[in-house]
């Protein structure tokens, strides 16, 4: 059974949905530890409720974001772990864990890439308008939301829908392709 950590920096709703299917049989892997960069975020909340290790750490502590993921890399590398999953971890990784784990790490973002990469998908395409939204699965690589894509997921908008709607169907489609993808990479 393969051993995967979550890395998650706020809310952690994709993680928690993550540690469901684990729970109820749908994902066959063991969720050995949450890494997060924000000690007082939710998701160490979700982490703690469900008996999971959280490895925590302040960026701040380190010289260089290498120097960093030297440490999480080992920390990883201690634990067993086969796949990494990002969940809303809002950190720009550099080679350091990329080459320590080579298309072993998938990341969500919630919008059709190529398109409205980085950190404000959801705003920046419902500014520019798009007719239709969704959500991307992708390895990640050195360039930010640049990996090669896994899995999409897509709806068309509906005229009036305030963002906060669409950001809602988002998170929705989320926590079911983010799940439906990981039992596939599992199980290759």
């Amino acid at each position: 059974m393969k051993n995967i950590a979550v890395f998650a920096s706020g809310f952690g709703s994709n993680f928690e949905s993550i540690v469901q299917a684990v729970n109820d049989g749908m994902l066959n892997c063991n969720c050995k530890v949450l890494v997060t960069d924000k000690a007082n975020a939710y998701c160490v909340d979700r982490a703690n409720n469900h008996g999971i290790e959280v490895i925590s750490f302040n960026p701040k502590d380190y010289g260089t974001r290498q120097e960093c993921e030297k440490m999480l890399v080992k920390k990883l590398q201690d634990r067993g772990i086969d796949l990494i999953v990002f969940a809303g971890y809002m950190r720009i990784v550099t080679s350091e864990l990329i080459s320590a784990y080579p298309n072993k790490i998938v990341n969500i973002h919630p919008a059709l890439l190529p398109a409205f990469k980085g950190a404000h998908a959801i705003e920046d395409s419902f500014n520019y308008g798009v007719k239709v939204f969704g959500v991307t699965i992708h390895f990640v690589n050195e360039e930010t939301d640049g990996g090669k894509i896994i899995s999409q997921r897509s709806f068309d908008y509906v005229e009036g829908e305030t963002i906060e709607q669409v950001e809602e169907k988002i998170h929705k489609i989320e926590h079911v392709l983010y799940v439906e993808t990981l039992k596939k990479l599992l199980e290759e």
